[in-house]
Parts: structure tokens; sequence; C-alpha cells
């Protein structure tokens, strides 16, 4: 068939038979919670609410000066993820790593530092719980986190610049773990 043979028609969202928040927060997640440490953009926390409502992320951490919802900014980012997907706060990062940790969490960073492991070299094992957590948009993850992280993951990059924006690293580390869990 050639190109002129195809045709697209744009679904409506009433044809996508999308699940209500209900049945989302029912449904089997994938084990995976994002840790936010310091992210001071809401517009990128609203972000990474809805790339984990897309892809069934069990839970969103938010450390530090990192918003919470109800919050305008987020809400106009997210488009309700923050009502679908479970979140919760911790004021000091370091206290929401050790929480995750006694609840069986595997801690990554996502960060470049000294030994970390390019993303896709990195396969998740099926029968474990991961936690990565993403840094402020200047400073990156706390030294002090990555300190007591299992490990560090980092996306390759080719270009001139040194990092990503936050929300997109989240987009690009998500669909890592929901192509490979889900």
């Amino acid at each position: 068939m050639s190109r002129g043979e195809l045709s697209y028609r744009k679904l409506k969202i009433t044809e996508m038979n999308r699940i209500s928040v209900q049945q989302f927060h029912e449904i089997e997640k994938i084990p995976l919670v994002v840790v936010l440490d310091h992210v001071r953009s809401l517009y990128n926390v609203g972000s990474v609410f809805r790339t984990s409502d897309a892809f069934r992320v069990n839970e969103v951490v938010l450390c530090g000066i990192t918003a919470t919802p109800p919050h305008t900014e987020i809400h106009k980012t997210a488009l309700g993820a923050e009502e679908s997907v479970s979140w919760r706060y911790f004021k000091d990062t370091m206290e929401a790593a050790q929480s995750l940790r006694s609840e069986g969490y595997t801690l990554l960073a996502i960060e470049q530092c000294e030994g970390s492991m390019m993303l896709q070299d990195f396969q998740p094992d099926k029968t474990k719980k991961y936690a990565v957590i993403l840094g402020n948009e200047v400073k990156g993850v706390q030294q002090s986190v990555i300190d007591a992280c299992d490990g560090c993951l980092e996306i390759p990059q080719f270009g001139t610049k040194h990092s990503m924006n936050v929300s997109v690293t989240a987009g690009i580390i998500i669909w890592h773990f929901a192509q490979r869990l889900l």
C-alpha cells in the first residue's frame, strides 16, 4: 500500500476506550515509584504525573520543595493524573529513600555519575520493585541521596548539552521500565 492509499483519521476521545480513575486505582501497576527530589517546576511535576498515569506507575513521591497537588499549575500539565496516580510527600528525600527501601524497593538515582549504568544496558528484574529518583532542574539528585541508592542509571546523550529536562528524563525512564514490566 502506498502512502497515498493510506487513510489516517484522528481518533475521538470517546473512541480511545480509556479507563476511569476508579478503574485505574484498581488495576495492577508496574512495580515502579518515581521520586522527585526538590523539583521546582510545577509543570514538570504535572508532566511526571501524566506520564505516570499513561504507563501505570505505582506511585509518585514528592520531596522537599517539590509542590504537591492540588495546584493549578500541576493540574495544567497533569490534566487530572494527579487524581489517578497515587502520591505522597516527604519533607526530606533521604526519609523517602529509607521508607521505600523498608518497603522492598531497589533505589536507582537517575544521574550522571562515575560508574553509572547506561539505560539501554539496564534490564529490570520482574521480581523486584524499583524507585527511580530524579533531581532538581539545576542541581540534580543530591549526592547524599545518590550515596543511599543501589545504583545510578544514565541516559546517553550525544549533543552539546549536559542534561535534559526532568520531565523528559522521567518519560524516557518510565517508558524503559514500562516496556519491560507491563
